[in-house]
């Protein structure tokens, strides 16, 4: 019987996602009892730490973190701690506003469209903008596209120009649990994610619409779509203050507030 909470089952299945990435990239990792870590390498890159598990004691967690980094040579750095415990701001970090870490139980909240749906979103002024379409990323092609979108519509200015496959070989697609999703209005890219099924939950990664699409249910039918193809999973993700809206009208509810810890602070004062 599986007895972790549902913010442990949102912890692994982040924790999977990027060792799944590392799998295909070739990054070293480090598993421990109450963190995973991933040495991503690459002028846009940063080294990716997350916490896993509850802990009564922060100054020994975090010096066993810095452990990691110092042996690293961690120079960027993206921690997330969903128990907002530690405190990095000592060693040069500054830590982002809290973020949700959003869970769904299956097939709660409203129903999902499916992959391949269609419909026409509306513009802003309510008219329509064009036939809507989400697809799951199955050829090369496709996932350049999705990368494209994703860097420029959070946007992502340290892997500007976009270099295809540096954040999304081709080699993902083959990667178990792996799938990423594209949205195209008229036939044109508009919005993509990324999910990861580790076998009992499933996570809904990186969402993002360009600029010239938003407000237009873009992110609610990738969303959707991602939890269309796994209705007997629990889903996970972790959301800004501006997202939640969107994820509890598709039935996610809130189970902690994890902080991301970034490296270097702005500017940056000490060195880990």
């Amino acid at each position: 019987m599986d007895t972790r909470s549902r913010l442990e089952l949102a912890n692994d299945n982040a924790a999977g996602f990027w060792l799944i990435q590392a799998g295909v990239h070739g990054w070293e990792s480090v598993r421990a009892p109450m963190f995973t870590a991933v040495r991503c390498e690459g002028e846009a890159e940063v080294h990716r730490l997350v916490v896993t598990r509850p802990y009564a004691e922060p100054a020994a967690l975090k010096q066993e973190l810095l452990g990691v980094l110092r042996q690293w040579r961690t120079a960027r750095l993206c921690l997330e701690d969903p128990y907002g415990l530690l405190d990095l701001r000592p060693h040069g970090c500054e830590a982002s506003l809290g973020q949700a870490v959003m869970v769904r139980e299956p097939g709660g909240g409203t129903a999902a469209d499916g992959p391949g749906a269609a419909a026409s979103p509306r513009g802003r002024r309510g008219e329509p903008a064009g036939r809507l379409t989400v697809v799951g990323a199955l050829q090369p092609e496709e996932l350049a596209a999705v990368e494209r979108v994703i860097v420029d519509g959070f946007p992502m200015p340290a892997r500007l120009p976009v270099v295809r496959g540096a954040m999304l070989p081709p080699g993902l697609l083959d990667a178990p649990g792996y799938r990423a999703w594209l949205a195209r209005v008229d036939g044109c890219p508009a919005g993509a994610c990324v999910s990861y099924d580790d076998g009992t939950a499933v996570g809904v990664y990186s969402v993002a619409t360009l600029p010239e699409h938003r407000s237009r249910g873009i992110g609610r039918a990738l969303v959707a779509a991602a939890l269309a193809a796994h209705p007997d999973r629990v889903a996970t993700l972790t959301s800004t203050l501006l997202g939640e809206p969107l994820y509890r009208r598709l039935g996610f509810t809130e189970h902690g507030v994890a902080r991301w810890w970034r490296y270097p602070a702005t500017p940056s004062s000490m060195t880990v």
